[in-house]
């Protein structure tokens, strides 16, 4: 598995996809419990990334629509 920073350079559509994998992974078990652990902990990490990537998306669309609706001087 790859590390923290690894996951910063995912693209949104990479870490989602990943996280889903981590699910289905978890989901179908017969992991060791540090395996398990291991994963879960990743499959955080990959959601907070994708939490982050969102938020800043939205931040991004809040600005623009701001700017749209600001009368120009």
């Amino acid at each position: 598995m790859s590390t923290e920073t690894d996951i910063e350079k995912l693209g949104y559509e990479q870490a989602r996809d990943e996280l889903a994998e981590v699910v289905r992974a978890l989901e179908v078990g017969g992991l060791s419990l540090d395996d398990a652990l291991a994963l879960w902990e990743r499959g955080e990490r990959l959601a907070k990334h994708c939490e982050r990537q969102l938020a800043g998306a939205r931040d991004r669309v809040d600005a623009v629509l701001n700017e749209q609706s600001e009368p120009e001087r």
